[in-house]
């Protein structure tokens, strides 16, 4: 009997999704952008389109024009994301207090 896979509900693509997240870097500071509170949070769709909501650590960061594209393409790479769209803004501003306890305790801050 040849039974077809049922597809995972698009809430099931979170944790690949995150994880995917996890793989891109701040060019400034080592530690990646999810723990880093740069990703302000993300959605995905009925149709597996993923839309991130993400800042920057200062709005005339060097990257501002290619990031969010690093981004989108870090997102797509996940297994059974169909697109990815990101939308930068500045509000609210990033401030440290946007790090988790990990990415502080990788930098020293506590």
């Amino acid at each position: 009997m040849n039974q077809q896979a049922t597809p995972p509900a698009p809430a099931d693509l979170e944790p690949a999704i995150i994880e995917a997240l996890k793989s891109v870097y701040d060019p400034e500071i080592p530690v990646n952008i999810y723990d880093l509170g740069l990703i302000y949070g993300f959605e995905v769709d009925e149709n597996y389109f993923v839309d991130v909501s993400m800042t920057l650590t200062a709005p005339g960061c060097p990257v501002a024009e290619t990031f969010p594209g690093i981004v989108e393409n870090a997102v797509k790479g996940v297994v059974g994301v169909s697109d990815a769209r990101v939308e930068l803004t500045f509000d609210p501003p990033w401030t440290m207090n946007n790090m988790s306890e990990e990415a502080k305790l990788e930098l020293g801050m506590i």
